[in-house]
């Protein structure tokens, strides 16, 4: 497999803010070191969970920076540096860098549909100004591009590009891309609620919100499958299914924030126009996590 530091769990952190929706650099470093302590396998800052899109540049360096402070070289750090333009994802993606980050993610941004040339030759733009390892984010929810399976492929023959994660829910790819790349290829599953079926079709890791609020169950799942305990891997999965479906429907910041403060933790604020979710999501969420039934003491 190419060079790849990113195994097992890697723990997507909130990015909170204060009442005058400013980031919260103090909270976010305590919020992140609760995801190392827990036993997660990598860290990666400014996805979806950290509203990327939402940050000014400037704010994106602060947490970046943090980020790399606070984690001390105790986990390998994976931040996200998407931007709609090639020249604005060279600049996060060199910024992240010489603040040490050990890779970065790439998810190409769209509000003119892109051609598979175009995405190739943005991503090979970036890696060439670049020396660490590319994970090339496939999720056209968010993104508004889906990558194919054969693009994808082509993206793997740039060199530093090593890593996919696919957020599609179509565990299928997956399939084909071991099928095709074989263990040259590290790829992450993205979509929570396939996390089992993409840890049986061979993906290195799971790239997750849901370490803020279960990180034993995550990293439980993660033991099972490297032990080849598939009955174990199940029992742990399917007892962490509702909270993760929950997730993904109500979507990853506002979902994060209400989870850590039903567990008496401050997650701050949302920046608008995200807003909480209000009193009968929070009364669900509830009763998802009494039935998971796991306290976390740090």
């Amino acid at each position: 497999m190419k060079n790849n530091l990113f195994k097992g769990i890697i723990a997507y952190p909130i990015t909170p803010f204060d009442q005058k929706e400013k980031v919260d650099v103090t909270l976010y470093k305590t919020l992140l070191e609760r995801l190392i302590v827990s036993g997660s396998h990598g860290v990666a800052p400014l996805g979806s969970t950290g509203v990327m899109p939402y940050l000014s540049d400037e704010e994106k360096e602060a947490i970046t920076e943090a980020t790399i402070q606070q984690v001390n070289g105790r986990v390998p750090v994976l931040v996200g540096v998407s931007n709609l333009t090639t020249e604005r994802t060279i600049y996060h993606a060199k910024f992240a860098e010489k603040a040490g980050a050990d890779a970065v993610m790439i998810i190409p941004m769209s509000y003119w549909k892109l051609t598979d040339d175009e995405i190739v030759k943005h991503f090979d733009t970036v890696a060439k100004q670049l020396s660490v390892p590319i994970m090339a984010y496939n999720n056209p929810a968010t993104g508004g591009v889906d990558m194919s399976p054969a693009l994808l492929k082509r993206i793997l023959e740039i060199p530093n590009v090593t890593m996919i994660k696919e957020s599609t829910g179509d565990v299928q790819r997956m399939h084909y891309l071991r099928r095709e790349l074989g263990d040259e290829v590290a790829f992450y599953n993205g979509s929570n609620p396939l996390a089992l079926a993409a840890f049986s079709a061979g993906a290195t890791g799971w790239c997750t919100a849901a370490p803020n609020l279960i990180p034993n169950l995550n990293i439980d799942l993660y033991a099972a499958i490297q032990n080849n305990d598939l009955k174990e891997a199940q029992k742990i999965f399917y007892k962490q299914l509702n909270l993760l479906k929950f997730i993904v429907i109500k979507g990853l910041p506002r979902t994060i924030k209400a989870g850590l403060e039903i567990q008496g933790i401050d997650a701050g604020f949302l920046r608008s126009p995200l807003k909480p979710l209000n009193e009968s999501e929070i009364t669900e969420l509830e009763g998802i996590l009494r039935e998971v039934q796991e306290t976390v003491v740090f």
